[in-house]
């Protein structure tokens, strides 16, 4: 058998701990699968007396992650850190530069930095492997990357934030408001305390931009993404999208458009018996269309120390097997450039909701306000008995009521420009809702 894979681990929290544990309770398996053995021979971590779980005895420990980015004694180096710039930067170019290869689960490193980090890493042959940055557990970047390399990718979306998905899931199953599920969330683990990154579409945007470099040989550029988070998100919408048969979901989509590639994070009503819409809880999904293969929908854990750990192993097993190509499919230098495309230009169904005050000639007024930027109705609701008390739980005469515009397919430029109408003629009380409609 050939000369053991030497790995050195950085970083030692939930993840960290996992990829240790599981390299020795799957090393039988390892070897046989990739013709040698895979060794943790080095650590870095801040706390050495910290519990973990593991057994780190006969290791040696590093308290500079850089400094084990550059040990003679390792192979490989597993970035498990986290932060775009900082000590998790600098020891990945480190290790790259003295030619080793790099396994990261680290999505803001590369969705800032994948490029210049990828053209490191073909200087050097060696590789460059992030399958643990997207979708936890999910193989969406190697399915990308390797299995569907001949196809021809026309679309790639996805639920790509567990805790966007788990407060959106609560909302509907309970009908709770939006800070109370995040409290929640907060309480169980599943957001953090400044949980601004998750719901504000961050996450989901650094994600989205390494697919999309992927799936169309773009350049990884975080600023070509349109990014709206789930903050705006009302109890009243969701059910509202259960009536007209949709689900609220947090989704990244990328897509060829007639002038290029389109890159958004917002939140889409999708219809209920979609693929996407099934997907619930903490679980994350990734949907991709293609020429070849059509439709293929991937779905699993987004996160976890295990599911994880499963994805940084998986990195680590084809270096093992001597599995070297360049980290974006396709050389770096032949990477194409995104640019964002204005919102305005993007085509689709739209979901309006106007509070107008309850008066007569409210809802007329909406409606020529649309009619005279050419836009058509699918359908307009607006029902003063339940509404109002969803806004005015004590029912009060003539408080505010919702008026909702559904559209067929027109501009977001159309849309913007006509609820600006709209509240100019005096009627709308309240800022405006605006959901795009996916009908895919």
């Amino acid at each position: 058998m050939a000369q053991s894979l030497r790995v050195g681990i950085a970083g030692l929290g939930t993840v960290g701990a996992s990829v240790v544990r599981l390299l020795d309770q799957q090393k039988d398996i390892l070897a046989a699968r990739c013709g040698r053995a895979i060794v943790v021979t080095a650590v870095a971590a801040r706390d050495r007396t910290r519990d973990r779980g593991i057994d780190l005895g006969g290791l040696q420990w590093y308290d500079d992650p850089v400094a084990l980015a550059d040990a003679p004694d390792i192979d490989v180096f597993v970035e498990l850190i986290g932060g775009e710039n900082g000590p998790a930067k600098k020891a990945v170019e480190t290790a790259l530069r003295a030619g080793k290869s790099v396994v990261t689960a680290n999505k803001a490193l590369i969705a800032h930095h994948g490029e210049a980090l990828a053209h490191l890493a073909e200087e050097r042959q060696v590789a460059l492997s992030f399958e643990a940055s997207v979708a936890g557990g999910i193989p969406v970047i190697k399915t990308v990357k390797e299995g569907l390399a001949g196809n021809r990718i026309s679309r790639i979306s996805g639920i790509l934030n567990g805790t966007c998905n788990y407060i959106l899931t609560r909302m509907e199953k309970e009908s709770l408001s939006f800070k109370k599920c995040l409290k929640q969330a907060q309480v169980l683990g599943y957001a953090e305390a400044d949980p601004t990154f998750d719901i504000d579409g961050y996450d989901t945007a650094h994600k989205l931009t390494i697919l999309a470099a992927l799936a169309f040989g773009v350049d990884v550029n975080i600023g070509a993404v349109y990014v709206e988070g789930i903050r705006s998100i009302d109890a009243f919408d969701i059910r509202m999208a259960k009536k007209l048969g949709y689900r609220i979901k947090l989704l990244g989509v990328a897509e060829r458009s007639e002038s290029g590639i389109e890159q958004r994070v917002h939140p889409t009503m999708v219809p209920d018996d979609s693929p996407i819409a099934r997907v619930m809880g903490v679980t994350n999904a990734v949907n991709i269309q293609a020429d070849a293969v059509g439709e293929l929908t991937l779905a699993g854990p987004g996160a976890g120390g295990d599911a994880t750990a499963s994805s940084v192993i998986a990195d680590i097993a084809d270096i093992a097997r001597g599995l070297v190509s360049p980290p974006f499919g396709a050389p770096a230098a032949s990477l194409g450039r995104s640019i964002q495309e204005p919102m305005q230009v993007h085509e689709g169904g739209y979901y309006v909701r106007l509070t107008v005050a309850d008066q007569p000639g409210a809802a007329a007024s909406i409606v020529t306000s649309f009619a005279d930027l050419g836009i058509s109705l699918e359908s307009i609701i607006q029902n003063r008995s339940e509404d109002a008390a969803q806004l005015d739980p004590a029912g009060r005469s003539g408080a505010p009521v919702p008026v909702v515009v559904i559209t067929y397919a027109t501009t977001e430029q159309a849309i913007r420009s006509a609820v600006d109408k709209a509240i100019a003629e005096g009627y709308v009380v309240e800022k405006p809702q605006v959901i795009r409609i996916e009908r895919e």
